[in-house]
């Protein structure tokens, strides 16, 4: 299952405070297509039903089943760059 660092829930959780319901929403992972460069990341209110749910420190990640199968070995970090832009990377998990 895909897991968050520290900085990616932090970040999640920054996104998400001015969503209009803070305590479902999260981001969202789906495919659009096959394998990892078809992913796309957007912010969502609520899961699909079929989404898996990651939640780690308050922060929600709704992956759709490709995804899910996609990041299963992988882990989800985030950083700012100086203008305060936020971006994820996908990395592998430490064993």
């Amino acid at each position: 299952m895909l897991t968050l660092t520290a900085n990616a829930a932090q970040a999640i959780r920054d996104l998400t405070a001015s969503a209009p319901e803070p305590t479902q929403s999260g981001i969202r992972i789906s495919s659009q297509g096959e394998g990892a460069s078809s992913l796309t990341l957007s912010l969502a209110t609520a899961p699909e039903p079929a989404d898996a749910v990651v939640e780690t420190e308050g922060a929600r990640v709704y992956l759709d089943p490709v995804a899910a199968t996609v990041l299963d070995d992988k882990s989800l970090d985030a950083g700012a760059d100086d203008q305060g832009s936020v971006s994820f990377l996908v990395t592998e998990q430490p064993a």
